[in-house]
């Protein structure tokens, strides 16, 4: 069977064509994302940037840590906490001490992202002056980078500066240097210490009010010192998914491949079982094909692999979504994980096909039609309907117990695949009545093309299966990110219906008492500052669960606030009070939470209001005597009656100060602060759609190219019937629209039911319920498959027809 099933291979070259260019690109992507997450599983420590040359870094802290009786629970601090005076001046007993100061700063033709510094802090980077002195009275400033020059006189928001100097850029940081009295005046605290001294002595003084850094440990020092593990954790969840949706679709691929090549050869199984083979030489003659190409085929998708993952790796580093150090390492378990895979999956994709084919009988030798007897085989019909209800009930136990994760990202990229799966395996069951139904148009081509489609099933199945899961995921996933995004945009808008206004300053600072000042004096205005900051709750005594929070005043807050409250009211809120959300484990009015503030100062605290879940961005709401250290980062307004608006909004602009923040109307702020999708989850997005777009187009080639090869007698007798050779090309071209368009319409259902449940999910969440779909990605999506499937149809039509009909019919003239 091992020489049949290898002359097989030779012979019908073409059939398995589309199955061995699917493998190989699957196992080349799933080598590619293999060795980018083995290269960032571990992500070397950054070395100490700012204090690369200090003895010791002593640091507030800046974790919080609740004992519970499985352990210590940590979580990163909000507002971390200053270095205690106390422990400064027993540090001062010890050596130098540089106190540390860090401010945002906003400078006329300066980079978006400067930060100031005190002088004495330059030397531990270390900085070196490139060009002129050191600053030595206030107003003077060094900078870092070649974007101004010594001399000139700068505006910024911290008052006028003369540039002295300019610093050799380190890569890391745009920085200005003040002198050490004007930095402590415009950061009067102090976070971190420079120290030179012993580091036992510096611990010893320390005590457990401060962290001692040393070593490698003075990375923790500097700015977002595990920026480089969070971008690999939100690459390798790209990488996993990418993955996922690889194997799902080239399984889907080469299994509707080779079920649709064992179709077409009924007659040839026939002919072997009438000349002796048993139904179990059949199996091993289709395995051992299946083997042939899996192997074949797996070996060539990892050469392409170890060749595309550096590309890969330069990719996402030039874009941002990787660090600068990241490359693709000498690993050898990803080749072995993705050859295997792909000789399993073309084994796994070939078992069914064989089953079928060990069941041919003798007497479909004298078949002659090619009609297809069976709409769905009861192994698809079993698997397909187990699908389904493992959808539904899975479905059903998400909305009756936590709607909310269907919210999550993991959740929406996940659970449709259930759903999709089983609408492709279930598809021939409804694809005979709605071809039908898109074909009824007056006509003899239509008339073909409306039996041509309807009869031959398994060939309309193969190629409205593909294009149904492209159009499905390519539906449910970027219509679940566009859903939430208006749901969240719509609470946003909801909360705040009675602002006409909201001030927001200048991006990475907040606003002083001074300019609080001048906006609560603006006449008629009602003015509401806010911070951000949050707080923390143990929950069931084991899980420390973070809540983002906003403080405000509760007489303000209730003016220009509404807030989608189901129990209390927001005036109840005090100093020893929250507003929490239903998401809480204690979520009724009156009940006491401890909870840890956005410092880590543990407190006890009465419900005043709870709010409802909604898409989850409904946190916490606290006085802000419990937000110490949150500065203001927003202002909303509301307007007497009878108030002018514009003379509102002058007045504010006036109070703000120029290019300290910006004066915006509630509707401007709605569009400003409208949610994306973060460009992470977006590029996710697009290579899991491109993924699977590449294997539909794979899949949709092969199966008109399979089919139409197979149709040539029957094109030949249209011919001879009296059809000329536009006429066969067109009907051809029609069939593969209709298929394609009844895939399309299929997969829309299908995404329509995802985004239903979503919706659902929005519902019982008492979020705004607003389906989007993305209709320009599906029309698009459509259309690439319509063309390619009329393209991968007509070509072969069309050589096939230039030989004379009679010869192609095999008549004798």
């Amino acid at each position: 069977m091992l020489s049949v099933a290898l002359r097989t291979l030779r012979a019908r070259w073409v059939t398995f064509t589309g199955s061995f260019v699917a493998l190989s690109l699957g196992v080349a992507l799933l080598t590619v994302m293999g060795l980018a997450l083995a290269s960032s599983a571990t992500a070397p420590d950054r070395a100490p940037e700012r204090f690369a040359t200090a003895p010791v870094v002593v640091m507030g802290q800046d974790t919080l840590r609740v004992p519970t009786p499985t352990g210590d629970r940590a979580a990163r601090l909000t507002h971390p906490r200053p270095v205690p005076t106390t422990t400064v001046t027993r540090l001062k007993e010890l050596g130098p001490v540089v106190e540390d100061r860090s401010f945002t700063v906003r400078a006329e033709g300066g980079p978006a992202d400067l930060v100031g510094h005190p002088w004495s802090t330059a030397a531990f980077a270390p900085y070196q002056l490139a060009t002129g002195r050191a600053p030595r009275t206030d107003g003077e400033v060094a900078v870092t980078g070649d974007w101004t020059r010594p001399g000139r006189l700068i505006d910024t928001d911290r008052g006028p500066v003369r540039v002295v100097g300019t610093l050799t850029s380190r890569g890391f940081e745009n920085a200005v240097f003040f002198t050490d009295a004007h930095a402590a005046r415009i950061q009067p605290v102090s976070t971190q210490v420079a120290v030179d001294g012993e580091p036992s002595a510096v611990r010893e003084a320390v005590g457990d009010s401060a962290q001692v850094l040393t070593g490698g440990t003075r990375r923790l020092a500097d700015a977002d010192p595990d920026r480089d593990s969070e971008a690999l954790t939100a690459m390798n969840a790209l990488f996993g998914t990418a993955g996922g949706v690889t194997a799902f679709v080239s399984v889907f691929v080469v299994a509707s491949t080779f079920a649709f090549a064992v179709a077409q050869r009924r007659r040839e199984f026939a002919l072997l079982r009438t000349s002796g083979a048993s139904p179990g030489q059949i199996r091993r003659t289709v395995l051992a094909e299946a083997l042939a190409v899996g192997a074949l085929a797996s070996a060539t998708g990892c050469v392409l692999g170890s060749h595309g993952a550096p590309a890969l790796a330069s990719w996402v580093v030039g874009e941002g979504l990787a660090p600068a150090w990241f490359a693709i390492g000498d690993h050898t378990w990803p080749y072995h994980t993705a050859f295997f895979t792909g000789l399993l999956v073309a084994l796994c994709g070939a078992t069914a096909a064989s089953w079928r084919a060990g069941r041919t009988g003798p007497a479909e030798a004298l078949r002659e039609a090619s009609a297809d007897s069976r709409t769905v085989t009861p192994g698809r019909l079993l698997c397909g309907t187990a699908l389904l209800l493992t959808a539904a009930v899975t479905l059903a136990l998400a909305l009756t117990g936590d709607p909310g994760d269907l919210l999550h990202r993991k959740s929406y990229v996940i659970r449709p695949m259930l759903l999709i799966t089983a609408a492709a395996l279930l598809s021939p069951l409804v694809l005979r009545p709605l071809v039908r139904l898109l074909a009824r148009l007056p006509g003899v081509c239509a008339l073909l093309v409306r039996e041509n489609t309807a009869t031959s099933v398994r060939r309309t199945a193969a190629l409205a299966a593909p294009v149904l899961v492209t159009v499905a995921l390519a539906g449910s996933l970027l219509g679940a990110t566009a859903t939430l995004n208006r749901a969240k945009s719509a609470e946003a808008d909801e909360r705040t219906s009675t602002a006409a206004f909201v001030v927001t300053p200048a991006a990475g600072s907040g606003f002083d008492d001074a300019t609080l000042r001048r906006l609560r004096a603006v006449p008629g205005a009602e003015v509401s500052p806010s911070s951000s900051t949050a707080v923390h709750v143990l929950e069931d005594g084991v899980a420390l669960v973070r809540s983002e929070a906003r403080a405000a005043s509760p007489g303000p807050l209730a003016a220009t606030t509404r807030l989608p409250l189901a129990a209390g009211e927001p005036s109840g809120l005090d100093d020893d009070s929250i507003i929490v959300n239903e998401e809480w484990q204690r979520h009724r009015v009156g009940e006491r939470v401890r909870v840890w503030l956005g410092d880590g100062t543990p407190r006890v605290l009465r419900i005043a209001a709870v709010m409802t879940t909604g898409t989850g961005d409904n946190g916490v709401y606290v006085t802000p005597r419990n937000a110490p250290g949150a500065t203001v980062d927003r202002v909303d307004v509301a307007l007497a009656r009878g108030t002018d608006p514009k003379a509102v909004a002058t007045a504010l602009r006036t109070a703000v100060g120029a290019g300290n923040g910006q004066v915006l109307t509630r509707d401007q702020w709605i569009r400003a602060t409208h949610p994306e999708t973060n460009r992470t989850t977006r590029l996710g997005l697009l290579l899991v759609l491109g993924i699977a777009l590449l294997y539909t187009g794979i899949s949709v080639a092969n199966t008109m190219v399979m089919g139409t090869s197979d149709r040539v007698r029957d094109l030949a007798v249209l011919r001879l019937a009296g059809a000329t050779r536009w006429q066969v090309l067109r009907m051809t071209g029609a069939e593969a629209l209709t298929v394609v368009t009844a895939g399309a319409l299929l997969g829309l259902l299908v995404a329509a039911a995802n985004l239903a449940t979503l919706g659902s999910a929005l519902a019982l969440q008492s979020a705004p319920v607003t389906v989007a779909f993305p209709w320009r990605a599906l029309g698009t999506t459509t259309a690439a498959c319509g063309l390619l499937a009329v393209i991968s149809a007509a070509i072969p039509a069309a050589l096939a027809l230039r030989r004379r009909p009679a010869e192609l019919a095999g008549v004798r003239e």
